[in-house]
């Protein structure tokens, strides 16, 4: 069993390197809340950076998926995990991943000291977002051709199991820990939530479309693109004919992002309220990026400056994140530049 000092350098500094935006979300929150969202979060990060590992073989990557995905649900054993942080740690080029897969056992004995209700919620999660990361090896890793998700309703999936399913847990965990948190029924909190991790990756699968375009995966639904005349594969020569398709998933976008706002508004709790919110105002401060840049987003990677964050955590601060602060501070991001 690990020490207290290894659980609390995954909490910090380890946390802190592998989430810019989302750390200052989970440090914000009270201690009951701190630790299960915390360690889905890192849990969620080490299996992705798992899958998205180029050089192993996508056979490869999916049995070490699997196998870090069974040592979390403790249905195989754990000197597994052991080969796969010696296999894939010395091949992340991004150190912090490297620093968070070497940390792995610590990880899953953090998972082992939560109480048995949290643990069983961090192991819904990350069945869910798991089995998200395998449909994509298993759409994605075939060859250089560029492939598409079939129709809207893939596109729907994917966004529920890799971030809608995160809005469910968040809201499960607070009903747990956190006394009068809403005045609103958890089965209409838990619908916003989801809507809320949808719109937060939808953002992602835009401000990603060109790099992902480039390693032969795209999330727009196929059969949208048909209607336009165009294949997959044809989207980085003409940029300008998928720009109405790019239009209408920055509006679902939008509304997805909007539900989120009216979850962070419902929440009673100031702390929780503030911590909730600031997604959704960097999201919108990104989506306001994402239509002023048009199609060149095929080529640039947009990105929400730090002093940008900045602002917008000092702002929501100065109004002690009262729900009339946030509605206005969302409209404003969404809207100037």
């Amino acid at each position: 069993m690990k020490t207290s000092r290894e659980f609390d350098n995954l909490r910090g500094p380890i946390l802190r390197s592998v989430s810019r935006s989302f750390y200052l979300s989970l440090r914000i929150l009270p201690n009951a809340l701190r630790d299960p969202l915390s360690l889905a979060y890192l849990l969620a990060r080490a299996t992705d950076s798992i899958a998205d590992t180029p050089e192993p073989s996508v056979n490869v990557r999916a049995a070490a998926l699997r196998d870090l995905a069974g040592a979390i649900e403790r249905t195989s054993l754990r000197r597994e995990v052991i080969r796969l942080r010696d296999s894939f740690a010395p091949l992340q080029s991004n150190q912090a991943e490297r620093t968070l897969i070497d940390a792995l056992p610590a990880a899953l004995d953090w998972l082992d000291a939560l109480d048995e209700a949290d643990r069983r919620k961090v192991r819904d999660v990350l069945k869910k977002i798991t089995r998200g990361q395998m449909l994509d090896l298993e759409r994605f890793g075939a060859g250089d051709e560029v492939v598409a998700l079939p129709r809207a309703a893939d596109l729907d999936e994917y966004t529920y199991l890799v971030a809608g399913c995160v809005g469910e847990f968040w809201t499960r965990i607070c009903f747990a820990h956190v006394k009068s948190f809403t005045a609103r029924a958890e089965s209409e909190m838990l619908e916003l939530g989801v809507q809320y991790g949808k719109g937060l990756q939808l953002i992602n699968v835009l401000r990603d479309l060109g790099s992902d375009l480039r390693q032969s995966r795209c999330y727009l639904p196929e059969d949208e693109l048909h209607s336009l005349g165009l294949a997959p594969g044809e989207i980085l020569r003409n940029p300008t004919r998928v720009e109405p398709l790019v239009r209408k998933w920055l509006e679902q976008a939008e509304r997805n992002l909007a539900a989120g706002i009216d979850y962070a508004c419902e929440i009673r709790n100031r702390r929780i309220r503030f911590a909730t919110a600031l997604p959704a105002l960097i999201g919108a401060c990104t989506l306001a990026l994402l239509r002023e840049t048009g199609t060149e987003i095929l080529e640039i990677k947009v990105k929400v400056s730090r002093p940008e964050v900045r602002k917008i955590v000092s702002s929501l601060a100065r109004t002690l994140a009262s729900p009339r602060s946030i509605r206005k501070k969302f409209e404003r991001l969404l809207r100037v530049r």
